[in-house]
């Protein structure tokens, strides 16, 4: 006879007030949303050090981005608790957006991979400079490409809600369009 050791699968209960996450994540699947790369450098290993080594870059695939605000000029994006960037950006108040083209969806989904290789190999063959405020990568050829600055951070249940000022905006690619994200898949317009 062979015991089961592992806990039985949860099933998709409904929270107090009566969604299931089933049923949360099926519903909220029908808002198109625009993709963005959110990116950073991490800080020096000994900032003291000017001679010691710059931090990796960092970058992750993002779906809940906003404007929140023109004057001051704000944005808004949302991070997993815990995740790399929700540490990195924690620590690290300088970071970008680029705005993904419909020709991007590779990039989109090689920096949305679970279980990726380094960072470092995933910047390594994409088009890319270094923002001259923030430091972190900007994607060559994106609709649009932001540099921010953390200025209010909200725990929202398992997320991290990161309002940053925008302190460049810049259009380096006004070719395409969008790269959406929709019932589960990467979209474009048309």
């Amino acid at each position: 006879m062979t015991l089961n050791t592992q806990p039985p699968p949860v099933p998709s209960t409904p929270h107090p007030v009566g969604v299931s996450n089933d049923e949360f994540r099926a519903a909220m699947s029908r808002l198109a949303a625009g993709v963005v790369l959110v990116t950073a450098q991490e800080p020096p290993l000994d900032p003291d050090d000017p001679m010691a080594p710059a931090g990796e870059d960092a970058g992750m695939t993002a779906t809940a981005f906003l404007s929140v605000s023109l004057e001051p000029p704000l944005v808004m994006v949302s991070l997993r608790t815990g995740s790399r960037m929700d540490d990195l950006l924690a620590e690290q108040p300088l970071w970008a957006v680029s705005v993904l083209t419909e020709s991007q969806r590779h990039i989109a989904g090689r920096f949305a991979m679970k279980g990726r290789i380094s960072d470092r190999l995933l910047f390594e063959d994409i088009p890319w400079s270094r923002g001259r405020e923030s430091g972190a990568p900007l994607i060559g050829g994106a609709l649009a490409a932001l540099e921010c600055r953390t200025e209010q951070t909200v725990a929202a249940g398992d997320h991290t809600l990161v309002i940053g000022r925008v302190l460049t905006a810049e259009l380096p690619g006004a070719d395409g369009g969008p790269l959406l994200y929709f019932r589960g898949r990467y979209r474009q317009l048309g």
